[in-house]
């Protein structure tokens, strides 16, 4: 083993894994433990290391300050030798030393990780095996992100998302179709492994397995409803006809230009027909979908189970209030109730963020106008569309084409930009196109939100 000069001093950080179970050093790092003068670890470490003769630091949060502790012990010459569990580039401790410490000063031990001994328990191969972590997290995109797109998720644990935790919060979300397993205490005497069903696992208290645990989330069985662009409308649950039929979909997901990791609002989301083929395009993001009528929630809530487009949250509430408590986001589709509260798309507007696009849909041509009056005033960007689909129906031993009811799709994209004062309104001109002027008081980047038009 070498050593290079990194500035003031000869030893390199050492940041090695100690595996699962009881810790251990690897071969590799044996000398640097032996002639370490600090060890710094998580207390459950430090304690299987008391007769070792360094300084111990134990790692806690705050890590600011420990992080400046050791770098002042390595300027001074000191051996200073960082232990983790697993191995410390997997979701350890490995990405915050990168953050404060130059790579040539530090020097990496790696060791079996939690998920590839869970593999190994399992007998499967691993490298597709999406792993999640929720430690400090107070939500569950990344995991339902995760089941998404793998159906399968490997899920470090904490305090607060605990396997009850996470085996409610799935089934909340997407039915019955996961099975949970809990690997617990994994290479030491004491270590258990228990598959339960997600109604059995959320019915337990939160306590009820050890503090050191690994989940594993599968999917027992493929959605009902295979989740593609283009959703044939005779697959959703719906009991009326108050949703976004196929053609006027499809226009508007184009208009709306989702990217990856787009946050993606919903408002007056009816059956989610919208929301779910958006959560397919933002499959490194999150779809919000806001719907004030209990029976059509409960539609939507039934889709997304039917579909598992977990991404998809699901919120039973009036607008505009219910935005407050939401991210803000990178497109809106504004689908009802414009017409009911005209200020629904201001309070939308304001919360979307800077290079934002919104896309309104009407029926109504008082929604159409009052659209494209808003974004004239505001000086956006604006396209109107307008579909007129047919379809083809059954007439006795013949078909024909029956038409979709009209619907006006009025796109919107924001500028960066704050000015003082709004200008006069001038009319939309024609062609779908409104007229440059300056912002009427919604400003780049700041927080502000039922919706009408495009639900036929």
């Amino acid at each position: 083993m070498y050593t290079r000069a990194m500035g003031n001093t000869t030893h390199p950080l050492f940041v090695v894994g100690v595996g699962i179970g009881a810790p251990k050093i690897p071969p590799q790092a044996a000398d640097a433990m032996d002639n370490a003068t600090v060890v710094a670890a998580g207390k459950r470490i430090l304690a299987a290391f008391a007769a070792h003769p360094a300084e111990k630091i134990a790692l806690a949060a705050p890590l600011a300050p420990i992080l400046d502790t050791l770098a002042g012990r390595q300027a001074a010459g000191g051996r200073v030798m960082v232990l983790a569990d697993g191995d410390p580039l997997f979701f350890g401790i490995g990405r915050t030393l990168l953050s404060r410490f130059s790579p040539s000063a530090l020097r990496f031990v790696p060791n079996v990780t939690a998920v590839a001994a869970m593999a190994a328990r399992l007998a499967r191969p691993w490298q597709d095996i999406p792993a999640v972590s929720l430690h400090g997290r107070s939500d569950h995109a990344a995991l339902f992100q995760a089941l998404m797109r793998a159906g399968q998720a490997a899920v470090y644990t904490d305090a607060a998302n605990t396997p009850p935790a996470l085996a409610r919060a799935v089934l909340h979300r997407g039915g019955d179709a996961f099975a949970l397993h809990v690997f617990e205490n994994m290479g030491l005497a004491d270590e258990n492994h228990t598959t339960l069903t997600l109604p059995v696992a959320a019915n337990l208290p939160d306590d009820a397995f050890s503090p050191l645990n690994l989940v594993f989330l599968e999917r027992l069985r493929p959605p009902e409803t295979p989740l593609t662009l283009g959703l044939a409308d005779v697959s959703l649950s719906r009991d009326d006809t108050v949703f976004t039929k196929l053609p006027a979909r499809a226009a508007a997901l184009a208009l709306l230009r989702i990217r990856r990791t787009d946050v993606v609002w919903d408002l007056g989301a009816g059956t989610g027909a919208v929301a779910l083929e958006a959560a397919l395009l933002c499959p490194g993001g999150s779809v919000y979908a806001v719907e004030k009528h209990p029976g059509r929630f409960e539609h939507l809530r039934r889709n997304i189970q039917k579909t598992g487009a977990l991404t998809v949250t699901p919120i039973l509430a009036a607008l505009p209030d219910a935005l407050q408590s939401l991210p803000d986001p990178d497109r809106i589709f504004l689908g009802g109730g414009l017409s009911q509260n005209p200020g629904i798309l201001s309070a939308a507007a304001k919360r979307l963020k800077p290079d934002g696009r919104l896309v309104v849909a009407a029926t109504l041509l008082a929604t159409l106008e009052r659209a494209r009056a808003f974004f004239a005033d505001h000086a956006w960007i604006c396209q109107a569309t307008h579909i007129q689909a047919s379809s083809e129906t059954p007439l006795g031993r013949h078909h024909r084409l029956t038409p979709d009811n009209p619907v006006f799709l009025v796109a919107g994209e924001r500028e960066c930009g704050e000015r003082a004062s709004p200008p006069p309104h001038t009319p939309p001109s024609p062609g779908g196109h409104c007229p440059p002027g300056p912002p009427n008081g919604i400003a780049c980047g700041k927080a502000a939100g039922d919706a009408d038009g495009g639900r036929e």
